[in-house]
């Protein structure tokens, strides 16, 4: 329950502020970027005591690789993270749905408040930039855990993970929208699926949907053993 209502925090949040941002006209990519990151502070505060805050696929295959956790737990994690992922873009949805009567009554070109789409029509470039900032969340992850645990102030890493979200997507979100989650990408397409959406990146043969499950679930565990081979095996918190 905590991954599942973490998760379902961080959709709320995340594509609340997309919405607000494309169906009012209200705010730009800058307050996006920090809508997301708020909703990731919120999810793993909403989380993090009782499950750990994963919240994400990638993070908890990341973490089963580097045997930091269970790996019989994966499968209950991931599907709490799914579940929770659907659930909070099906809220967002019921709370705009009167707008979207009126701004896109035929659902055709709003797709993009509750998934990711690539910039460029190709699958190499969006799949690398999902693998390669996916790498860079897990590895900075990682480095802040670490931090904040020999500095006994571990308070300090929930906000600190959502700046280093901010930062990945003021940096490197243009290319696939940084999505760097499975369950944050897959989930709210499957629901616009089956609400009817357009261009949904699923059902339209576009195959748009692959790069955000397959890029961060090699990108997250890369940053992770790269962290574990670099200044990670510099550090003993014991």
């Amino acid at each position: 329950m905590a991954e599942l209502c973490g998760t379902l925090f961080i959709l709320l949040f995340g594509d609340g502020a997309c919405a607000m941002n494309s169906l009012f006209n209200l705010g730009e990519y800058v307050t996006v970027s920090f809508g997301w990151g708020l909703a990731v502070l919120f999810g793993i505060l909403v989380s993090t005591r009782i499950s750990g805050a994963h919240l994400n696929p990638a993070v908890t295959l990341s973490l089963v690789l580097t045997k930091r956790f269970p790996a019989r737990k994966l499968p209950f994690y991931v599907l709490s993270q799914m579940i929770g992922a659907f659930l909070g873009a099906a809220i967002v949805y019921y709370f705009y749905q009167a707008k979207f009567a009126i701004v896109d009554p035929n659902l055709s070109h709003s797709s993009a408040i509750f998934t990711t789409f690539p910039a460029v029509n190709a699958f190499i470039p969006s799949l690398m930039s999902e693998l390669i900032a996916s790498a860079i969340l897990l590895f900075g992850i990682l480095t802040i855990v670490d931090h904040f645990t020999l500095d006994k102030a571990q308070f300090l890493a929930p906000f600190t993970v959502a700046l280093l979200v901010i930062a990945i997507g003021l940096s490197f979100g243009g290319m696939h929208g940084y999505g760097m989650n499975p369950a944050r990408d897959f989930s709210p397409r499957l629901l616009i699926t089956l609400l009817g959406f357009q261009n949904n990146g699923l059902t339209d043969n576009s195959y748009i949907w692959t790069q955000g499950i397959i890029g961060p679930l090699i990108g997250g565990p890369l940053g992770a053993f790269l962290y574990d081979y670099t200044i990670g095996r510099k550090i003993n918190i014991s």
